[in-house]
């Protein structure tokens, strides 16, 4: 089993930086998910993390900065991982960084290539959790700039929010295989905007709790939806953080008259719904907050519960059209995809 340390111990955060610098794995969590982390600029810790994910190595993983004091803390990483950074990057950077957001950027030739997937790009972000700064801060002063850190859990599945998601992902790695530090769980609860500025103007590639609203008054121009030109971006599949239970979106009516047709046959679905369900003794019925960041915080855990119960259907209500529901409501769309 891997082995799970508290995070607010200095010492645990210590020994995972360590653990980076000397090529191992750490399970780090961050205001979005927890993320399966490596030294970026180590070609086989990186290929570790694929392996462990089952992921293709074609597809890029995010490299994450430690903070440093002020804008030129999380600059000396750009710098170290990015070239010709346009200045509208650099505008989203100073607004939401740290945050859940990543930005594509040129990527310089002679870094990151396996956590970059092979493409010229690269994927940056520097995490707003108190537990990854403190990690990133701690494995800088080792030697590592920069940490490739995806969603730690088997490749297409559900994210984890907590240390005991990871842990049950990972069950077959030993301690010296894996160190996961427990903070508690994940604020935001889904994986971070990404922004492609590799290509002179921003193009949204994954919505997330920073809407493209807030970008462009950010940034001071248009975000275009993505297009056929993209590089490739994580967790950008159509097929993604699935469950092993079928998902499907239903409207609020079609799915109380789904549950009413079938009756007692309902045992074998499980519902995820804002709308008052009329509950059927044979069927698991979760109500959904209606504030999106609530429903954000909460999803991947309410999917990973509902899937535990060995359900064969998770029935879920679509989300409000509306940008703050934009994050969640990617998330299920790829999850029922």
């Amino acid at each position: 089993m891997p082995q799970l340390m508290n995070a607010n111990d200095p010492a645990a955060i210590e020994a995972a930086a360590g653990r980076l610098a000397a090529g191992s794995l750490v399970g780090m969590p961050t205001e979005t998910v927890y993320g399966l982390a490596a030294n970026a600029d180590n070609a086989s810790a990186v290929q570790r993390i694929f392996a462990a994910k089952g992921r293709p190595s074609d597809h890029p993983l995010i490299v994450h900065l430690a903070p440093g004091i002020g804008e030129q803390g999380w600059r000396a990483g750009v710098d170290h991982y990015a070239r010709d950074v346009p200045l509208f990057a650099l505008a989203l950077m100073k607004a939401f960084w740290p945050g859940p957001l990543t930005l594509i950027v040129p990527r310089r030739p002679d870094v990151a290539a396996v956590a970059a997937g092979g493409q010229s790009s690269v994927g940056l972000r520097c995490p707003a959790h108190p537990v990854a700064q403190a990690l990133l801060t701690a494995a800088a002063a080792h030697g590592v700039s920069g940490v490739a850190a995806p969603s730690a859990n088997r490749f297409g599945r559900v994210s984890p929010t907590t240390a005991r998601h990871v842990a049950e992902e990972f069950s077959a790695l030993g301690d010296d295989e894996l160190l996961i530090l427990d903070g508690g769980a994940c604020p935001v609860g889904i994986e971070s905007t990404i922004v492609d500025c590799s290509r002179g103007a921003p193009v949204l590639l994954r919505p997330g709790m920073v809407t493209q609203a807030q970008l462009e008054a950010a940034c001071g121009q248009p975000v275009r939806e993505r297009d056929e030109a993209a590089p490739r971006a994580s967790g950008t599949l159509a097929s993604h953080y699935a469950p092993r239970a079928k998902v499907r979106l239903m409207d609020a009516k079609p799915l109380q008259t789904a549950l009413d047709v079938l009756g007692a046959d309902a045992r074998h679905i499980a519902v995820y719904a804002r709308s008052p369900m009329k509950a059927h003794r044979n069927a698991s019925v979760r109500r959904m907050p209606m504030d999106a960041a609530a429903a954000a915080q909460e999803l991947f855990a309410v999917l990973r519960e509902l899937d535990a119960t060995g359900v064969r259907l998770i029935w879920v209500e679509t989300p409000p059209a509306s940008p703050e529901w934009d994050g969640v409501r990617d998330r299920l769309e790829r999850a029922a995809a």
